[in-house]
This record gives structure tokens, sequence and C-alpha cells, in this order.
């Protein structure tokens, strides 16, 4: 097989142009993924001979742009863990939640996490102001009313700017570990149930997600109520998908929810079928008898069994250090499986 078919084969759509576009990838000679640069390629001269409108365009162009600036940024801090803070933009300094944001961004910032936040003004500034100037990322969104970044992030190189919302929650979502929501507006609310729908259909990675306000305030509860009696009662969510999320005003617990969730998870995957669950240290034969009393909802077929590192991991060398189970996930389960993360958590085993 010729390099130009092998690129074409992996292509849904091809372009007239697939031989020129095929050897443009070889002239580049990217080291690696020639396969999908061929497809962003490719979707590019779609595009032109497509006779696309100038508007659709120009919102490709800009995508494509703002996404490649934020990656670039990102690339070299994807080691170290993120706190994604939402929150409003119209918090003042002296609103309990300011201070309540800065103080959880200084904690999580002291755990050698970094902060992430949207760059402007409220609870953005707190969070950047918390964990320190060189623990933040500002995604700053450009705004009539709304267009520079703080005074804590400006001209950082940290600092990304977007004129889109989908591409900027987009960059929150893909690059953050963990996410605290602080009482806010329409775009905090629209953040929240975005984050929450990404997280309960797997379109996400799971992820701790806490809900804070200052002591004394109900906009979480209030928002619960509403949650609880016309969603959850009304079967339109998932009992289980409560285990999505906590509601707390007390920073300890905040910061508790967030570094336990990783105390032995570390992340999954899929390879072929299997969802693969990767971790410090596996159940041991006791502990995995239970999860399977426990969890084994979970698989539309089989069990969860402990498994050695994958030959698509190896090859990837894709978090090798870490031990693994795996199970033929029903993809729909989300909040049970949050609740398996729990679990694995907690272990006895690595307690001893």
């Amino acid at each position: 097989m010729t390099s130009d078919s092998r690129f074409k084969s992996k292509t849904p759509r091809s372009s007239f142009y697939s031989d020129e576009i095929a050897s443009l990838v070889e002239k580049i000679a990217p080291k690696k993924n020639r396969d999908l640069i061929f497809q962003v390629l490719n979707a590019a001269v779609n595009l032109a001979s497509d006779d696309t409108d100038r508007l659709d365009l120009k919102i490709v162009s800009s995508a494509l742009i703002e996404l490649n600036d934020a990656f670039t940024t990102f690339a070299p801090y994807r080691s170290v863990r993120k706190l994604t803070i939402f929150g409003s933009a119209r918090t003042k300094e002296d609103d309990p939640n300011y201070r309540l944001t800065a103080e959880i961004a200084k904690r999580i910032a002291s755990e050698e996490w970094m902060v992430i936040t949207g760059a402007g003004p409220g609870i953005m500034a707190a969070g950047i102001e918390g964990a320190g100037r060189d623990r933040s990322f500002g995604v700053n969104i450009k705004l009539p009313f709304e267009n520079s970044a703080n005074l804590f992030i400006a001209q950082d190189p940290k600092l990304v700017e977007m004129k889109y919302f989908f591409t900027r929650k987009l960059i929150f979502m893909k690059e953050s570990d963990a996410f605290v929501v602080m009482p806010g507006g329409f775009g905090t609310l629209d953040e929240a149930f975005e984050l929450l729908t990404l997280v309960q259909t797997g379109k996400a990675q799971p992820a701790p997600i806490v809900l804070l306000e200052a002591t004394g305030e109900e906009y979480w509860m209030r928002w619960l109520e509403y949650v609880e009696a016309e969603l959850f009662n009304r079967g339109m969510v998932s009992p289980q998908d409560r285990s999505l999320f906590r509601i707390t005003d007390d920073v300890d617990e905040a910061i508790e929810e967030i570094l336990t969730f990783y105390r032995n998870y570390h992340s999954m995957r899929w390879v072929g079928n299997l969802l693969i669950i990767r971790m410090r240290k596996a159940p041991n034969q006791e502990e995995l008898e239970k999860i399977n009393e426990d969890f084994g909802i979970l698989c539309q077929s089989g069990t969860i069994e402990a498994i050695p590192i994958t030959g698509t991991e190896k090859g990837e060398k894709d978090a090798v250090e870490m031990e693994r189970i795996a199970l033929r996930f029903d993809r729909s389960s989300h909040g049970l499986l949050r609740q398996l993360i729990d679990r694995l958590n907690r272990l006895s085993s690595i307690c001893q």
C-alpha cells in the first residue's frame, strides 16, 4: 500500500486533490499522526472546492487559529494537574465568594496544581490572584463590553485570547483535571450544565466537579432543588448522576474532593471495545470480587478484570507505569462509573 492510499483510506470524504495533499504531507514530514494531518488538510481543501460561504470559512479559520494557539500554550504544562474555576465576572472584591475563590485557588496551587480561569474580572480575577500568575492560565473571551484580561494575567504568555465561546469551553474541558463552579449568571450556568452533560455522556473524562459558594448562601442549594424536582424526580436524569458533582461551602471539603479523586485513580481510555481504567494500585483479588458484585452491572458482557498494559498503550507510551482494570463498559452509566472510581480511591490495600 502506498503512503497516498494509506492516507486516503483513513479519510471519510476524499478530496479531488487527495494525491496532492498526501504529497504535501510527505513533504512536511510530521514526526507522527500523518493520517490526522492529512484529514485536516483534506477538510480545508474540501471547504475551498465546495464554494463555501465566506462567513463559514471565517468561522473555521478563526476556530482553527484559536485552537492551535491554545494547544501551543498549554502543551508545556500537560503533565501538571489543572483546576478550572467558573463564576461571575460581576462578583466584587468585597464579596465573600471572591475571597472564597482566591482561597481555594491559593490552596490548590500549594498542592502543585495550576489554575485556569476566563481571565476577566470578578471570580476569574479572584482565581488568578489566589493562585498567582506563575500558576495561572487565562482563557479570555473577546466581548464588546469586556475585552481586556484582568491585571493579574494581562500580558502573560499563558493568556489565550478567543473570539468564540465554543472553542473557549473546549479548552476549559480538555485541559482541566477538576472544576470548581462559583455562583454566576447565564454564562456560568451554561458552563456548569455543559460540563455535567459532557461527563454524564462520556464525552469528557470523569473529573471532580465542585459547586462552591460562601457560607450562608443558598445559590447552589436552590439550583439543586430545581434539578432534583424537575430532572431527577421526573426521570430525566439518572439517580446515579448525583455522584457527578458535590455542593459545599467549605474549602477543605472542596480540596479533599479534588485531591481524593486522584489518590489512586489516574486516567482511562478505550482500547478497542475495552474501557481501560489506570491507577497506581489495582484492587487485589478479594477487592475485585467485591467490585464485581457492586459494579458488574456496568459490563455489557464479562466482568471487571485486572489486566497488564495493552499493546496499544505500550506502543504509545501511555501511562505505562500504572496498573489497570478493564471492562466492556455499557457506555451509558457514567454516574455509576464515577462511583467505581471513588471505590478504587478507597481500596483498603492502598491504605496499608
